[in-house]
């Protein structure tokens, strides 16, 4: 079984009407650690993705979403 981590980090972004580097700069990190984390490269640590949540005020699982995969 190969599970990949999915996230609506882009939509919600979107929804709100922000850059990478404005949620960076909420949550502080750098832009390019969301980017890494938007496109699955980069798995967030509980901290990094509990301080996303509480920043558009959704449970953690309304953003991630563990997936199988091939």
């Amino acid at each position: 079984m190969n599970e990949r981590l999915e996230n609506r980090i882009h939509v919600l972004r979107a929804e709100h009407r922000m850059s990478q580097s404005d949620l960076a700069n909420e949550i502080g990190v750098s832009r390019k650690t969301i980017s890494t984390i938007e496109v699955g490269r980069f798995i967030p640590s509980t901290v990094i993705a509990l301080k996303i949540a509480r920043y558009f005020k959704v449970p953690v699982e309304e953003i991630f979403m563990l997936t199988e995969g091939e």
